[in-house]
């Protein structure tokens, strides 16, 4: 019997969008240890849900006190091919709940938006599994295993020992990662290059204790402007990142109109843009520099001294063909070479997250595309990189190498994903459940084999 995919989205949706509005209501941030509990909360309504739909599911962790992930799986037809659907239940903290237009953890509709944290990054990419679950119903076309995770918005630290203990149940020939966007509403996009991410706080030292900067100044550097001189040295006159050694690469050919691109990136008037290329190559495929944090006196109460030691956080994206390995020595080789007047210069690198490329060909790669143009009504997609980070693909392109992944999502560039006013588009939700279905649909028609 041939399911009537319209149909039957029609008929699970509503079901749907309650069973997300319930997900959005836990409090489920795991970088807040007072909400661990909110975590393991998150956790069982998940694997409730994929219970009631007939799976096989457990709740785990690699070990005892580390964050709860969820497997599930559901057997198709004898001989289809298995496909490995990922999300995240964990979500980012809410930050100050003045700056949010209705409750964060009270799903609010407003417009042609559902807003609340986890409305998009993440609970919807489990809601849109559980959608084209239940679309098929016992009638899968292929085997389904969920693997649902619990940290990834703290760094997803015990993931590779997950596949590692897990990597029987897990293993897969399409593995779909469901916490990426499409490029606009109405356009649909798989995301094929994510740059990585390399954070190094970095402390200049010029004294051993504050002196008076009438009394020294004009001969002792103090540790602030030392520190502003070799921040300065990390950009060119263009802005273009200054350090060597690094790799930058081609992107795909995709117009970024200007009046867009001011409105979604919050550029304040008269902003200009800093460095060469075309805009997605200097956004996707080139690194980038920026400081993110900064400790220095503050400037209400501050004294006429000559500050000892000043630090900042630098947070530097790296393009996909490079390692983290090799930006890390290049940054440090820079550093070195450029700070001034023998000031003592003290790095520490904060976390990394590799890279990652996808060469999207292939058969699975045809069926997702197939699958995204008949749910946008012919609109094909695009392939897309992504400026930031989530090092977890490359993890999962290192276990399962002979995996076809796709990365795809929910989220659209009004997204808001980790601020205020996080919200979800409903229609392209519901777009995103038709065409997974309609991907599982096309990889079971897919030959045996």
């Amino acid at each position: 019997m041939t399911v009537d995919i319209a149909a039957r989205l029609a008929e699970v949706m509503p079901g749907l969008r309650r069973d997300l509005e319930d997900l959005v209501r836990i409090q489920s941030v795991s970088a807040d240890p007072a909400r661990a509990a909110e975590v393991e909360r998150s956790a069982e309504a998940t694997r409730d849900l994929f219970l009631a739909e007939g799976f096989e599911t457990d709740i785990v962790r690699a070990h005892d006190g580390a964050p709860p992930a969820v497997i599930a799986s559901k057997a198709g037809p004898e001989g289809a091919p298995t496909v490995l659907l990922y999300a995240h239940h964990d979500v980012q903290p809410e930050n100050d709940h003045a700056d949010w237009d209705s409750p964060p953890w009270e799903p609010t509709e407003r417009g042609d938006r559902l807003y609340g944290r986890g409305a998009a990054d993440d609970k919807a990419g489990i809601a849109a599994h559980l959608g084209a679950v239940r679309i098929f119903g016992d009638e899968l076309p292929v085997n389904l295993v969920l693997f649902i995770e619990g940290e990834e918005e703290v760094g997803s630290d015990t993931l590779v020992e997950l596949l590692e203990a897990h990597r029987d149940r897990l293993a897969a020939d399409v593995i779909v990662i469901a916490d990426s966007g499409n490029w606009d509403i109405g356009e649909p996009a798989l995301t094929t290059s994510l740059r990585g991410l390399v954070r190094m706080d970095v402390e200049v030292r010029t004294l051993t204790h504050a002196v008076h900067s009438g009394m020294w100044g004009g001969l002792v550097p103090d540790s602030i402007l030392t520190l502003s001189r070799l921040i300065a040295t990390l950009t060119d006159d263009s802005g273009a990142v200054a350090v060597a050694g690094l790799h930058s690469g081609r992107a795909a050919d995709v117009e970024y109109p200007e009046a867009r691109l001011r409105a979604e990136s919050g550029a304040a008037e008269g902003i200009e843009w800093i460095g060469t290329g075309s805009i997605v190559e200097r956004l996707w495929t080139q690194p980038s520099i920026a400081i993110t944090g900064f400790d220095a006196p503050k400037v209400d109460g501050a004294s006429n001294t000559l500050v000892p030691a000043a630090r900042c956080r630098i947070s530097m994206r790296i393009a996909p063909g490079d390692t983290t390995e090799n930006a890390v020595e290049c940054l440090q080789a820079h550093l070195e070479k450029h700070v001034a007047w023998g000031a003592t210069l003290t790095t520490t690198v904060v976390d990394t997250g590799e890279a990652t490329q996808i060469d999207a060909s292939g058969p699975a790669y045809d069926a997702a595309r197939a699958a995204f143009a008949e749910a946008w009504d012919g609109t094909a997609p695009v392939d897309m990189g992504v400026g930031g980070s989530i090092p977890f693909i490359a993890e999962f392109l290192e276990a399962f190498p002979e995996a076809s992944v796709l990365v795809t999502g929910v989220e659209d560039p009004d997204t808001r994903a980790h601020g205020a006013n996080e919200g979800l588009h409903l229609a392209e939700f519901e777009r995103v459940v038709r065409a997974e279905a309609l991907l599982l649909r096309n990889l079971g028609e897919m030959p045996r084999g």
